[in-house]
């Protein structure tokens, strides 16, 4: 019962991004092409929500469900590993026509060849897990 208001978010979030037609694979096309618009605004303003979440958060100096002070650590200064991630991720995501939080709401949709991709999207997370200590960090 005490996740249920998890499950509420990830339902409602699922509706939201369909809603916005964020999983569809023709918008993700329009992206990568610079035909629209459409993506790059939802992108933003989810940078903005997020920056803003973090600064209110820090700055109110807010407690977790639990009570606990919720911290943030800082990110590193090496923007090189970020760099070749977010390239990693990019190519991935232009490849499949799809980012990881949308696989679960396809699959939902009944889309079941993301199937696919959530196999592909464990294993590379499988890999990285086992190379990350012999990675440049």
């Amino acid at each position: 019962m005490k996740l249920i208001k998890f499950f509420i978010v990830g339902f409602v979030f699922g509706v939201v991004l369909t809603k916005a037609e964020a999983i569809s694979w023709y918008r993700i096309y329009e992206m990568f092409y610079f035909q629209s618009f459409h993506m790059y605004g939802i992108i933003i303003t989810a940078i903005l929500t997020g920056v803003t979440g973090i600064y209110f958060i820090k700055k109110k100096a807010l407690k977790s469900s639990e009570g606990k002070p919720i911290q943030i650590a800082d990110k590193d200064r090496v923007f090189f590993r970020y760099i070749v991630g977010g390239v990693m991720f990019g190519l991935g995501w232009g490849i499949v026509g799809c980012c990881p939080g949308p696989i679960f709401i396809l699959l939902g949709t009944g889309i079941l060849s993301v199937f696919i991709i959530l196999i592909g999207a464990l294993l590379g997370t499988y890999a990285y897990g086992i190379l990350k200590d012999k990675l440049p960090h």
